[in-house]
């Protein structure tokens, strides 16, 4: 099994957002020193009450601290571009990683975004549909003409080819059960969440496996999953570290309607013991690497992508969490 550090970008404003960053990058040493394979950057736009590092500016920068660790947008809001411009952005990525960018991609759920960014809610799915299939046919190096709903183009032929051919895997996003369904047709993987409980994502990925064998694809060779973790010492000091950020991480979510766009049956109307109950990995070493385990049992993951800091949280205490997580958990997993 392969572990990601899934930088988690956003501050409270107050706090100087220049040593946030430099903070960020020490992470990646760190990680890249605890021997993760893989550093993940997400996206969000007015993202009140914090500020907001963006991906593809973010992963620029710490590609130079990463080693031979791949890269990836965890995720990309790809409906609020234009695929041209991602297309090229992401080549060029690709290109300074040495061809190891994995491109993980969502549809986003937050209308603030969709309104100050000009994009319809209702075409999102349309956009993201249209947007891989130009972005794809762009990374062939050769002239793409296009004539779709949402996106036009003739003669348009990118001028930086992705160093990886094809082209970089394509990880899509998804919540509810439509949207595993447009992964397994579209993308090379289905990026789990951190938000879902692990018995809905069992039958999902269940569903996902059902789906693309439908299509007439080959089974999914990465089965990437992003958890919330913290590692301490002790299981009480790790709670006790952990979940005053956590809680106030999952209140702005709230508060960002990102529990209506949880699968059927899933909330986060619960107390925090509840909450964390099969979503969250908290604890000691040795009962990180039980989770971790029993989430590979029954769900067969390949790549876990950890967030370990949130909002407000000591970096000191994220260093330590990172580096347990290398001499401690990693070894022993399978």
């Amino acid at each position: 099994m392969r572990l990601g550090l899934g930088l988690s970008v956003q501050h409270p404003p107050e706090d100087p957002q220049a040593t946030r960053f430099a903070e960020h990058v020490a992470q990646v040493r760190a990680a890249r020193a605890a021997g993760f394979s893989h550093v993940w950057a997400s996206q969000h736009y007015l993202s009140a009450p914090y500020t907001y590092f963006q991906p593809l500016p973010t992963l620029g920068r710490v590609a130079a601290e990463s080693g031979d660790m791949a890269l990836g947008t965890g995720v990309l809001l790809l409906p609020l571009h234009s695929p041209v411009d991602v297309a090229e952005q992401v080549a060029t990525l690709d290109v300074i990683t040495g061809g190891r960018f994995i491109f993980g991609v969502g549809l986003g759920y937050r209308d603030v975004e969709n309104a100050a960014l000009g994009v319809d809610p209702r075409a999102r799915v349309g956009r993201l549909e249209e947007g891989l299939e130009v972005i794809e046919r762009l990374w062939g190096g050769e002239p793409v003409s296009y004539q779709g709903k949402h996106f036009q183009l003739r003669d348009v032929r990118i001028s930086l080819r992705p160093l990886q051919q094809p082209r970089p895997p394509i990880w899509l996003a998804a919540n509810a059960d439509a949207g595993v369904r447009r992964a397994a047709r579209l993308a090379d993987a289905w990026l789990m969440n951190p938000h879902t409980t692990l018995p809905t994502l069992e039958r999902q990925l269940a569903l996902f496996h059902e789906a693309r064998a439908a299509a007439g694809r080959a089974p999914a060779r990465a089965v990437p999953l992003i958890r919330e973790c913290y590692v301490a010492p002790d299981a009480k000091t790790a709670l006790a570290e952990a979940k005053p950020f956590l809680e106030g991480k999952y209140v702005a979510y709230r508060a960002w309607e990102q529990d209506k766009a949880l699968p059927s049956g899933e909330s986060f109307a619960h107390d925090f013991e509840t909450l964390a109950r099969d979503r969250f990995l908290i604890g000691d070493p040795e009962r990180v690497r039980e989770e971790i385990t029993r989430y590979h049992a029954r769900l067969g993951i390949t790549d876990l992508i950890v967030r370990v800091q949130w909002p407000g949280m000591d970096p000191a205490r994220v260093l330590r969490s990172i580096r347990l997580l290398g001499d401690e958990v990693l070894p022993r997993l399978v």
